[in-house]
């Protein structure tokens, strides 16, 4: 190829991608604005002033869309949390998980449009099941708790409970596996599994507003939560 010809290339390249970003942006900004059912190809053409037609060179129908922006979102999510968890040393898990909680609840409230995009899936297509655009990296966000998670099992005090069904327990094999060869007992992925849906639980109700008819400021509520949570985790640190 001569240099002529991948200069033109990499232009192509680099145009697209710009086109891509500014359709999410622009996806991204009506989600905001008016909710995720404004999220459609027709209303982002307009935003642009494209052909709805003109959009398919991108993205091949409203799924793929849709599958882009909530892949970019839970990316944002996870690097949110990292950046937190990596302001306290590695040597404190506990105090690491705390501090992603603590991030999670602030990007959810500052955020409660993305944050029903990927955790109510108000949206068929804001799908994460394996196979999709984004699978990977729900898990990428999913990997900062859970690892965190694995680092307090490490320490040798969780217990979980004695009794599980097993034909339960294993549901949670497909947990395992995102562990890359940890040797955790399911027992104890339950306990990680209980422990993020009284996370999530716990933000999902503020950020709906289905505690406004008891707390003006859920803030303790959310902290006390936290405190139980690592307490189930085996971290007793204050």
């Amino acid at each position: 190829m001569s240099s002529t010809a991948g200069t033109r290339t990499g232009r192509r390249h680099r145009v697209r991608e710009e086109a891509l970003a500014e359709i999410l942006r622009t996806g991204r900004r009506l989600l905001v604005e008016e909710g995720p059912g404004a999220v459609t190809l027709r209303a982002i053409a307009r935003e642009m002033g494209m052909t709805a037609p003109g959009l398919y060179r991108y993205y091949a129908g409203h799924r793929e869309l849709i599958q882009a922006l909530t892949s970019a979102l839970y990316d944002e999510l996870a690097t949110a949390l990292a950046a937190a968890r990596d302001r306290h040393p590695s040597a404190e898990p506990g105090r690491q998980l705390r501090e992603a909680g603590r991030e999670l609840r602030r990007w959810a409230l500052a955020h409660p449009n993305e944050f029903t995009l990927l955790f109510a899936k108000p949206v068929t297509d804001a799908d994460t099941t394996p196979g999709t655009v984004a699978h990977d990296s729900s898990w990428r966000f999913g990997g900062v708790i859970l690892g965190l998670m694995v680092r307090l099992w490490r320490s040798g005090t969780i217990h979980p409970p004695a009794d599980l069904d097993p034909a339960w327990v294993t549901q949670l094999e497909e947990v395992r596996e995102h562990l890359s060869g940890e040797p955790v007992p399911l027992e104890v992925i339950y306990v990680f599994v209980a422990s993020w849906a009284r996370l999530y639980g716990t933000v999902a109700v503020e950020v709906f507003g289905h505690l406004d008819f008891a707390l003006t400021d859920p803030e303790p509520l959310f902290e006390h939560t936290l405190d139980d949570i690592l307490i189930a985790l085996g971290d007793t640190a204050d």
